[in-house]
Formats: C-alpha cells, structure tokens, sequence
C-alpha cells in the first residue's frame, strides 16, 4: 500500500461526461473507462470523476488528483493512500 515518502500510483481513463450516471465501465487495453452525468464545462465533469473514484475506492477526495488531459477525453489520475495491489484487485487489466 502507498504510504509517505511513496510515489502516487498513476493510471489513464477514458471519461465520457453526459454519460446519464456516474459509474465505471471496465477496462478497455489498460485504461479505464468511465462515465460521469456531468456535462464537460468549467471542469464539472473532471471533479465527477475525482469524487467517483475516490468514492469506488473508499478514500479521500484529496488523495485523488488529475495529472493531465483536463480537457481531453483520455485524462492521467495520480492515487495516494491505494497500492498497486489493490488497484488491481478492483480493476483487474489497468495498467499503472
């Protein structure tokens, strides 16, 4: 499990904001997929995903951080506090 002075785990997603709920769709060539109600303006659809995954994974929203691709569809997250492991164990096929 990351703790301090460890490196973020980090991993791509592929987000669809509008997508009519906010969940998960798997793990399509290593990236996640998901799906957010919130339309892409002014970063609403970003935070959705933030909130969604650190939700799923039962941390907090703090630990949670947007890397890149604040305005692409494919985005890097950045996870604290969650090893590899575990990561894994949810979603198994991401690549970190």
């Amino acid at each position: 499990m990351s703790g301090a002075g460890e490196p973020a785990v980090r991993f791509g997603v592929r987000l669809t904001p509008r997508g009519g709920a906010d969940r998960v769709d798997g793990v399509v060539d290593g990236v996640l997929r998901a799906r957010v109600a919130a339309p892409a303006v002014d970063g609403a659809a970003n935070q959705a995903l933030l909130r969604l995954i650190a939700d799923l994974l039962g941390v907090p929203r703090r630990d949670v951080r947007l890397l890149s691709g604040a305005t692409a569809r494919t985005k890097v997250i950045a996870l604290d506090g969650v090893g590899v492991e575990r990561l894994l164990e949810r979603w198994p096929g991401l690549r970190t």
